[in-house]
């Protein structure tokens, strides 16, 4: 018997706006709205990130998974500054000098954004 894995999903204190986010980090649409999130995806794709809303409050420690995105069309320069403007931060999480960036989200999850 084997499973796979459907989704991986985000605790949010704006769920909606977290899903928005990463729908146009990664160029992936919110595929679905619910009372209790949002999910994003590929249309019809097998795998989806989902964003739950939970009323815990400003997240506190480091995340113990984190996402690593590759920019497909442009550099890493100009992929950061893209990520910037759309709401991400630079954070410092004691990776010294690397040939990646480590960003957070708009609710402070950090992410790594590799070089192409």
């Amino acid at each position: 018997m084997e499973n796979r894995i459907v989704s991986l999903v985000i605790d949010a204190a704006d769920a909606e706006s977290l899903a928005q986010f990463w729908a146009e980090a990664l160029g992936w649409q919110v595929v679905k709205h619910g009372r209790y999130g949002a999910s994003i995806g590929i249309d019809g794709g097998p795998f989806e990130i989902d964003f739950r809303f939970v009323p815990d409050g400003p997240k506190l420690t480091k995340n113990r998974l984190h996402l690593d995105v590759k920019p497909v069309n442009r550099d890493q320069a100009a992929e950061l500054s893209r990520l910037l403007a759309l709401g991400a931060r630079q954070a410092d999480v004691g990776q010294g000098d690397r040939n990646w960036v480590v960003l957070a989200d708009p609710e402070g999850n950090e992410f790594c954004l590799c070089r192409p």
